[in-house]
């Protein structure tokens, strides 16, 4: 089993971790970014990461892998592979995560979700609820990167969610951020700011 510091290592090695001033997705502000896209680049690397995951969940019969889009379609695929089961992804349509391209979740089908990066959760929930509305048995939430400090919830039991590495990251209010205050210059970053 990989370490926490041996991931981070691997994040670190790869840029996919970066220190400055960053609008996030979320629009809040933080010193901190997880470019996850400098690793997943790497073939070996993401078949390493998610091989690490699948193991956190052998025991459990999953009998599917899901995520959202984007970077959950690699993760759920590489997952999903490394269990031998199917894998699918969810992406928004006007706005509400659904399932589409004609992937369907039998009632009962035991789910792993799997997501990349987590800093509020709300993806994650949106596929939780995709998978709990069309009655699939949730059996643990795989993540490479949990950077929520543990506050993050997704109406899963705690005890079901695994991450690779867990970081406590500052994020801030626009109106309160400590690196606007001190005139820091701002990288944008994310796929909302990816120019």
């Amino acid at each position: 089993m990989m370490t926490e510091q041996e991931v981070k290592q691997l994040l670190i090695d790869t840029e996919a971790i970066l220190e400055g001033h960053f609008l996030l997705t979320s629009g809040l502000h933080s010193p901190m970014y997880v470019e996850k896209f400098n690793v997943l680049q790497h073939p070996k690397y993401t078949e390493t990461l998610c091989k690490e995951l699948a193991e956190r969940f052998r025991d459990q019969q999953v009998e599917l892998v899901i995520g959202p889009m984007t970077g959950g379609i690699l993760l759920a695929h590489e997952v999903g592979k490394a269990l031998g089961t199917r894998a699918i992804f969810t992406e928004r349509e006007k706005g509400v995560m659904t399932l589409r391209r004609g992937f369907k979740i039998e009632p009962g089908t035991r789910v792993l979700i799997v997501e990349d990066i987590v800093t509020t959760g709300g993806s994650v929930q949106e596929v939780v609820n995709v998978v709990n509305n069309s009655g699939g048995e949730i059996v643990g939430v795989g993540l490479l990167v949990n950077r929520s400090g543990g506050k993050a919830e997704f109406g899963v039991p705690m005890d079901k969610v695994q991450a690779l590495l867990n970081l406590e990251v500052p994020t801030y209010q626009p109106d309160a951020c400590p690196l606007c205050q001190a005139g820091t210059p701002m990288t944008e970053r994310g796929s909302k700011h990816i120019k």
